[in-house]
């Protein structure tokens, strides 16, 4: 059993789980508040001993696989960026604070990258072996999947796809959730209205026109981000992740219309449009899945 944790800025999932090449079982999950703001990197870095130490009590665990928001460097398991999100989490190494306490192999890998290896294995992405996988959510992140691997770039950065320019702003200044919900609201005569995604969706389907215009901008500039991926790494599929992409009903027939209109040549392939179905195990997943074939490969 492997005991797979998933690090975010706001909360830190984890569970018990039966993990193979081909699927996972999880038989134990829980959720705790990072406390990111507060406690700092440092203070992550015991909550993740303490979670360990709990669970080695009650499993007999074979590994610990970690997920976590920052830019890790997943050979050697430094974080080696991290935004304020998580303040002071630059150089924590939880890989070798577990190693060396408990004696258990253990492998870190970045959120975004890890969420891709989870719907590679055992999600929407199992028939392909050449994936973009984008999460939309308050930015913009990215992770590709080549020859059926993750691939890190040379500085563990592939994949910051939140970044490109996009109508002369970045990808997550167009199309993120939090350029949506602050759009919406400049436009919103009710000044003391508040939104999120999910409440946006809901009136875009009851007849509001900002939020109807809203939505189709970030696809717009969502799918114009999609296509300058796709020129240059040619996948077979496009995974859509992220809390609003549950509303695939809604979002898939204006993605695909701007998909067409913007990809001007056929010879980079019509693109597989799909939409992630882990949810909020998708890190998690991941996580344990390469720690799998980390262990596997030793």
């Amino acid at each position: 059993m492997y005991l797979c944790i998933d690090i975010g800025g706001t909360a830190i999932k984890y569970g018990i789980a039966h993990v193979s090449k081909k699927t996972i079982e999880f038989i134990d999950k829980k959720e705790i508040a990072t406390d990111a703001k507060k406690i700092k990197g440092p203070g992550i870095e015991k909550k993740i001993v303490s979670i360990v130490r709990e669970n080695r009590k009650a499993y007999e665990l074979e590994g610990v696989a970690i997920s976590t928001a920052g830019v890790v460097n997943s050979v050697t398991g430094d974080i080696i960026f991290a935004n304020d999100n998580i303040p002071d989490y630059i150089g924590i190494n939880l890989k070798k604070r577990v190693e060396n306490e408990f004696g258990l192999p253990c492998a870190v890998e970045n959120d975004v990258n890890a969420a891709a290896l989870g719907e590679l294995a055992y999600g929407s992405g199992q028939d392909y072996e050449h994936i973009l996988c984008l999460t939309v959510g308050t930015g913009i992140g990215g992770a590709l999947i080549l020859d059926g691997k993750l691939y890190h770039g040379s500085t563990y950065n592939a994949g910051e796809v939140g970044y490109m320019s996009i109508n002369g702003r970045t990808l997550e200044e167009e199309a993120s959730v939090s350029a949506l919900i602050q759009r919406v609201l400049d436009q919103m005569d009710d000044k003391e209205i508040t939104l999120d995604g999910k409440s946006i969706f809901h009136l875009a389907r009851n007849g509001n026109a900002i939020c109807q215009k809203e939505i189709d901008r970030m696809c717009s500039a969502l799918a114009q981000g999609i296509v300058q991926c796709v020129c240059i790494t040619n996948p077979q599929a496009v995974i859509l992740g992220g809390g609003i992409m549950s509303q695939e009903d809604y979002l898939r027939p204006i993605m695909e219309q701007y998909l067409e209109k913007y990809i001007w040549n056929n010879t980079i392939g019509n693109i597989k449009l799909i939409f992630a179905v882990l949810g909020n195990d998708a890190g998690m997943a991941g996580a344990g899945y390469n720690l799998k074939q980390k262990i596997d490969d030793m």
